[in-house]
Parts: structure tokens; C-alpha cells; sequence
């Protein structure tokens, strides 16, 4: 069942280390990755093929384990092991260091932006998750710290219309923050997932997310309108895809523009869902459309999908390289 996943190109991309994440810029025309080499790489389509930009370095010490696009696509932020996140501004063709956000007691793993701009979440092995606010000056400042985690905090994304964040943990479980007389509270505990949850995407709407773990699933769930009004935030886990992943998923990335639902995992796999056109909204049914069993050489530890070009997808792995794949349905 390859017929649906076609190779663009291969990248060569963190040699002799690992390639942890690839970051579509909003308008689809860059690619960041970053790696165990403490880089942070930009990639340009020339012609018909994807090349390496600039390179970001002396940014951190350790591992850069994340990278996320603003949404006006001027900055970029790279969260490391090293406990800080570094923001880098766009200038002319390149990117320069504009500040870097101290304060996480140990590895920082993963930064996202939210839909206005103005706000910045990290996550950290500490178990907590910040929130920074952005002036016009350019200065970020932390507004709030969360500890709502017992464990190691994996992922953090944020809701694609709302101020609404969502974080994925070593303790299984997945929380979500609203904010609440200027502070955020955690207004969701979402459990389900047996192991590690990995990796968080909302759907375009936001009314639905869909989460990945150890335990080998990837679960949807469904925010429900709750009866005491505005306060708690009730979501339902209201699809479990089981039993097609050999290993740990480690990422999952439903895509705005079509739908579909990739998958990265410890198999080497990279796999593609489609929801059933049939299927109830309240039970969802997916059922799996492509999938390139080796798609890398080791584990594929992120998939992303370009926000302008429907099916265009870029993964990456431990095996240091990006794969850029074109997903075309069967009809």
C-alpha cells in the first residue's frame, strides 16, 4: 500500500547525528530542521529540488530538539537540551539570534507559537510548561509557568484559532490550559493513552485532536460542549487507532488542507489515515491509505505537512536525513 506515498527527494540533512523535527514555514516555501548537531537548517525549493539555505549554529549547546515558525513566518524559535530556546529573526535571506529564553531547569523539548503571535509556549524534562508573551519591542517575557505534569513534558501545540494550549507527557497524559484571570490553569486531563504520549495535532477546525504515544495508538478526541458553561473544557477520546504500528509513534500531523492524518514511527514507517466519508463525527472511523515501510533507515521521529501544497509531506529520522513525500489519493 505505497501506492499513495510517492518520494520527492531525499536530504541528507544532520549527518552522523540524528534529525529530530522538521517545521513547514507558513507560507510552505521553507522547511527548518534541527538536530543532535546542535544546528538549526533551512531549507528552499530551487527548481524542482529542496536545498540547504542557511545554517543556524552557535545558537545552542546541546541537541536542538524542536522548531517552530511565527505565524507571520519572521521568526523562528529552536527549543535544545541545553534548557533554552533561542529566537532567531529573519533578515534579508538569513536568520540572526535575536534572544534566547532562559529559565527551564533541564531540556527544553519542544516550543510552539500561538495563532495571534503575541505568545510562546515551552516544555521541559522539569515537568513544566512556561507561557512567554511578545511585545512589539521584540522582548519575551514570562507570563506563566504551569506544573500540571508529574513527568517529563514531550510536546506542547496550540489550539489553530483560540487561545488554547494542549502539552503531552511521560505520565500518559495529555493537558490542556486556557487562561483565566491572566494566568493558565489546566482545565483538561486527558487520559487514555498507557505510555508516553508523544506528539499532539488539532485538526483545522480545533475542534478535534489527535494524540500518539508508546502504547503503539494514536487516539482522536472531541471537544464536547459541558453543561456548567464556560469553565471546564470536556474532550472525549472518541477514536483509537490500534494495532498498526509495530513501535513507539512518536509524531502525528493531520493536515489542514485535506485531512489526512500522518504518522511517524519507531518502525521506520511512515504511515497515512483518511476518516471514512461515511463515518459519525462522534465515532470517527480511519482507515490507513498509504504507508512506506521504510521510509528511513532508523526511527522517523516527526512528519509534517506543508500548510500551501496539499500532500506534501516532509518527515525525518534518526538516520539524520529528511524524507519529502507526495501523498496523492486514490480515486
Amino acid at each position: 500500500m505505497t501506492d499513495g506515498l510517492t518520494l520527492v527527494q531525499r536530504l541528507s540533512a544532520h549527518p552522523d547525528s540524528r534529525c529530530w523535527f522538521v517545521s513547514w514555514s507558513p507560507s510552505g516555501t521553507l522547511l527548518a530542521s534541527c538536530g543532535g548537531d546542535k544546528a538549526v537548517r533551512i531549507w528552499g525549493r530551487e527548481g524542482d529540488s529542496w536545498i540547504c539555505k542557511s545554517v543556524l549554529q552557535d545558537g545552542h549547546q546541546r541537541t536542538v530538539r524542536k522548531v517552530a515558525w511565527s505565524p507571520c513566518g519572521n521568526y523562528l524559535a529552536s527549543a535544545s537540551f541545553d534548557a533554552t530556546t533561542c529566537i532567531w529573526k529573519k533578515k534579508n535571506d538569513d536568520f540572526e539570534s535575536l534572544t534566547v529564553l532562559e529559565g527551564h531547569e533541564n531540556e527544553v523539548k519542544c516550543v510552539a507559537w500561538a495563532p495571534s503571535g503575541n505568545l510562546l509556549a515551552t516544555c521541559s524534562r522539569d515537568k513544566s510548561v512556561w507561557v512567554w508573551e511578545v511585545d512589539e519591542e521584540d522582548e519575551y517575557e514570562c507570563v506563566t509557568v504551569v506544573n500540571s505534569h508529574t513527568q517529563d513534558v514531550k510536546h506542547v501545540v496550540w489550539h489553530p484559532t483560540q487561545e488554547l494550549l494542549a502539552s503531552a507527557s511521560y505520565d500518559n497524559n495529555i493537558c490542556i490550559y486556557k487562561e483565566e484571570d491572566d494566568d493558565w490553569e489546566c482545565r483538561a486531563t486527558l487520559k487514555g493513552h498507557t505510555s508516553t504520549v508523544w506528539g499532539l495535532s488539532f485538526d483545522a477546525s480545533g475542534q478535534r485532536m489527535a494524540s500518539c504515544s508508546d502504547d503503539r495508538t494514536v487516539k482522536i478526541w472531541k471537544e464536547y460542549p459541558t453543561e456548567s458553561g464556560q469553565d471546564e473544557l470536556s474532550w472525549m477520546c472518541v477514536c483509537t487507532l490500534s494495532g498498526y504500528h509495530g513501535r513507539t509513534v512518536y509524531d502525528v500531523a493531520w493536515c489542514r488542507l485535506t485531512g489526512a492524518l500522518a504518522t511517524a514511527c519507531g518502525d521506520d514507517t511512515v504511515r497515512v489515515f483518511k476518516e471514512d466519508e461515511t463515518s459519525h463525527p462522534d465515532q470517527p472511523v480511519f482507515s490507513l491509505v498509504a504507508q512506506v515501510t521504510r521510509a528511513h533507515q532508523q526511527d522517523v521521529n516527526c512528519v509534517s505537512w506543508n500548510p500551501k501544497e496539499a500532500g506534501l509531506l516532509a518527515a525525518c529520522s534518526d538516520d539524520g536525513e529528511i524524507s519529502i513525500w507526495r501523498f496523492q489519493e486514490e480515486h
